[in-house]
């Protein structure tokens, strides 16, 4: 029996093994070609501001700025050219110094950065703004404000703040509408300190304000004894500062020490928190001014102080949204240009219309900003306090919330005339016949023109603002 079994299997398993023989291999389905991986390709910024020395503070704010549009930019994974793109930041010191920011943008050629956001300082600025135009390489600063920087004739520079002519225009006005009726002037004798000094001299005097003192300093000291006891002779109604806040800050110390009451003013290098902590007491009251709005009335100026604060542990000091903007500026037209060359994407920047976090950036043809506001700021309680924004075009989330409301009423308004003309074709339907049926179509079709005017206005209102 065991044996029969054993034949039995035998001849089966045979069995199995001729019909598998007679039948063809199933083919088996190949493995799907792995996706062929884009290149990458590494484009280089260069940015440039004082990392040390009595403006560190203001130089690492720059850069914050610059870092933080850099990790934005590449969590989005772009690809301009077929390519995907990684942003590095190159940042280098300049000192505040005019002959170290012309060497550093020499070593910023020498490793061809695809472009330049900087310099911090008009004075580092506009020599090193040579270089880069000798190179080809666009260079976009956040925080430069002499007009001489974009009125050399090159196109590679640009700004995306209020230059010094706007904001001494502004200053000097603001000045003369305080009630002031003389003024004492001091400046650092930097190119942004002199600049902003001369263009508010003008306005002052534009606006009947008399000058009766010109005092002068520099970017390094700390002693201002001697020219503060020479303008609390003149009685001075107000002190005007072209300079920054590592002067600004100590001078309105002295200045009270010294029992000198008149008033201080300055340009955006005095609006900053340090400026409050080294005058400390003597700061309040003062006044200063910014280019662009407030972020907080601005539409992405708050979402931007949340993740400024959120990533560095650390308050805005001045200049982070525009430096911030500035790099967006550049990737816009790298995008738009479908290339990160500098020659291919250099003659979008002139053509940008962005919506940046500090303004809506679009240039004239020297590289201006379009339109720049300038802002008044009052130091109290060791903050400082909006007053007021002349000038510019800004969009604001306060005005256009409420044109879109306005707009949005008169919408309700006459959706609620279409149902009254509506209800009054049923009931002219069954009163007068006919003709009232049409009398009340036609009212129910002006209505109807309402209610599309109304929209219309609505989608004006929010695109205007």
């Amino acid at each position: 029996m065991h044996a029969k079994l054993s034949v039995v299997a035998l001849s089966v398993a045979a069995a199995f093994t001729l019909a598998a023989c007679g039948q063809k291999e199933a083919p088996v389905a190949a493995a799907p070609a792995a996706p062929e991986a884009k290149p990458e390709v590494v484009v280089k910024l260069g940015h440039v501001a004082p990392m040390t020395g009595p403006q560190a503070h203001l130089g690492k704010d720059n850069e914050n700025g610059a870092l933080l549009a850099i990790e934005e930019l590449n969590a989005k994974g772009l690809e301009i050219g077929g390519a995907k793109v990684k942003f590095e930041l190159l940042a280098e010191d300049d000192q505040a110094d005019p002959k170290q920011g012309t060497i550093v943008a020499q070593k910023l050629v020498d490793a061809k950065v695809n472009g330049v956001i900087g310099h911090l300082n008009s004075g580092t600025t506009i020599p090193a703004s040579k270089l880069y135009f000798d190179a080809g390489i666009p260079q976009v600063s956040g925080s430069a404000t002499n007009p001489k920087y974009t009125q050399q004739g090159f196109n590679t520079a640009f700004r995306v703040m209020a230059n010094d002519v706007q904001q001494g225009k502004i200053l000097g006005e603001f000045a003369a509408k305080s009630g002031a009726k003389t003024v004492a002037i001091v400046d650092d004798r930097t190119a942004y300190g002199q600049g902003l000094a001369d263009e508010f001299r003008k306005a002052a005097e534009a606006n009947g304000l008399k000058v009766v003192a010109n005092e002068y300093t520099n970017d390094k000291a700390t002693d201002f004894k001697a020219i503060l006891t020479k303008i609390k002779s003149t009685k001075a109604d107000i002190v005007f500062f072209g300079g920054m806040d590592a002067q600004g800050g100590p001078m309105v110390k002295q200045a009270r020490e010294l029992g000198l009451q008149s008033g201080f003013l300055g340009g955006d290098g005095i609006c900053t928190p340090e400026f409050m902590k080294l005058g400390g007491a003597a700061a309040e009251g003062q006044y200063c001014s910014l280019p662009g709005m407030p972020l907080e009335k601005l539409a992405n100026g708050p979402a931007f102080r949340s993740k400024y604060t959120t990533k560095f542990n650390a308050e805005i000091q001045l200049y982070a949204p525009y430096v911030y903007d500035a790099v967006m500026v550049v990737a816009d037209a790298m995008k738009r240009a479908n290339s990160v060359e500098p020659a291919k994407y250099l003659p979008e920047v002139g053509k940008t219309n962005l919506d940046g976090v500090t303004a809506k950036l679009a240039f004239d043809e020297f590289g201006d900003l379009k339109g720049g506001a300038i802002s008044i700021y009052k130091y109290e309680g060791g903050k400082l306090a909006y007053v007021e924004t002349l000038g510019g075009t800004p969009v604001v989330v306060e005005e256009a919330k409420a044109a879109v409301k306005e707009a949005a009423a008169e919408a309700k308004e006459a959706v609620a005339e279409v149902k009254g003309a509506a209800q009054a074709v049923a009931g002219a339907a069954t009163a007068a016949g006919t003709e009232a049926v049409k009398a009340g179509a036609d009212a129910v079709k002006d209505a109807a023109a309402a209610v599309k005017d109304a929209a219309a206005a609505t989608k004006a209102a929010v695109e205007k603002k």
